[in-house]
């Protein structure tokens, strides 16, 4: 059975998203204290993943938040060791984590021992190879493990990889970094804090602290946000939501029971709106009933779509205005110039619009942009007037 939160405490939409855009770092002035490792904290989870258009998702998160900070710094603020302060594991997504949450994926881990095996069945006798291998020579990729197959389908894995990934999954082997796009394995033992490492906390104060943390970087949230944040099941945020730390609220409009983290209950409601392109993958947006509802905005990451099918384009990036989803930019670059290769937005939107095509194209090295198509046609001179 759902849990029913039981309160007296009655939010507007509008309340709501405020809170939401708070808690995600995305109003009032950008928080450049601690910089990107801060972020993370903040966030609980980054998702990573392997499309790079004008940058990797996960270097565009920081930017969203932070305006344009370096992107080597973007790098080794989330993985320079040692030690570690951040580690790669299975969350929304594949995630960037703060290395303080290591122990409470636990149950994540105990799962998948219990289960006995995730895509593939590990092969007898790899899992001690890529151990001794990792033991005697340190951090290394799948292909300096021996275990790359080239010109191979991703999921056609070699019995070096299928060993290294279940390793992963229990918590042997950790990824603390990505070189080249690969992932750097290592030892838990060598890699996770002694503390962190030997701290084992039960299913339910894993689930209490991963649903706290997700109230906490929602700001506010109904049980399927909470659930999705860290892709646990609904009945796991029902044991726990009670004893969470989160508030029980309603907003209006939203028609099913939410909770709110004290801290944003307690936020100034005024600040400044940021006003930036946004990654597909961003933790803002990517719970799409979440976005529909909070902003009003049908949002689909097109990349996986035919071609011919695609509406708004190969990577469309919604543009955050003024607290508000407020059209898309599918970019692309053509040396040092930004191509908007399609442009949805509405009238008010033209400058802000044309200010975070500046201010993207300034943090990736291009001093251009260009136009293809604009939708609608007629506001393509005002927004060319703009970047003008």
């Amino acid at each position: 059975m759902a849990a029913v939160a039981v309160t007296e405490l009655s939010l507007s939409a509008a309340e709501a998203r405020r809170m939401a855009l708070r808690a995600q770092g995305l109003l009032g002035a950008p928080d450049r204290r601690g910089g990107v490792r801060a972020m993370l904290r903040r966030l609980g989870a980054v998702q990573l993943d392997t499309i790079s258009v004008l940058a990797r998702s996960h270097e565009l998160v920081a930017y969203a938040r932070l305006g344009p900070v370096d992107r080597r710094a973007v790098e080794a603020a989330y993985w320079t060791p040692p030690p570690a302060h951040a580690f790669e594991y299975w969350s929304h997504a594949a995630c960037v984590l703060p290395v303080d949450e290591w122990p409470y994926f636990a149950f994540r881990r105990r799962a998948f021992r219990a289960r006995g095996w995730r895509w593939h069945e590990v092969p007898e006798g790899a899992c001690d190879r890529v151990r001794a291998q990792l033991r005697a020579e340190g951090p290394l990729t799948t292909k300096e493990l021996g275990g790359a197959r080239a010109g191979q389908d991703w999921w056609q894995w070699s019995d070096v990889k299928i060993a290294v990934e279940w390793l992963l999954d229990i918590g042997e082997v950790v990824v603390t970094e990505r070189r080249g796009w690969r992932r750097v394995y290592d030892l838990a033992e060598r890699a996770v804090p002694g503390d962190l490492l030997g701290a084992d906390p039960d299913d339910e104060e894993c689930l209490r602290r991963l649903v706290g943390l997700a109230g906490e970087a929602l700001g506010i949230a109904t049980r399927g946000d909470l659930a999705d944040y860290h892709r646990l099941k609904g009945e796991q945020v029902d044991a726990v939501v009670a004893d969470s730390g989160l508030v029980p609220v309603e907003v209006q409009g939203w028609g099913r029971p939410a909770w709110a983290h004290p801290a944003a209950l307690d936020a100034p409601a005024g600040g400044r709106h940021r006003t930036t392109l946004l990654s597909p993958f961003d933790s803002l947006i990517w719970d799409r009933p979440r976005t529909l509802r909070l902003f009003g905005f049908e949002h689909k990451i097109e990349a996986y779509t035919p071609s011919p099918k695609r509406r708004h384009g190969y990577y469309a990036m919604p543009l955050l205005t003024g607290g508000r989803l407020a059209g898309r930019v599918d970019p692309a670059r053509d040396g040092r110039t930004l191509v908007a290769r399609r442009v949805s937005l509405q009238p008010r939107d033209v400058e802000p619009m044309a200010r975070a095509l500046v201010e993207a194209a300034g943090w990736v090295g291009c001093d251009a942009v260009a136009l293809d198509v604009v939708d609608p046609p007629e506001l393509a001179a005002p927004l060319r007037a703009a970047l003008g």
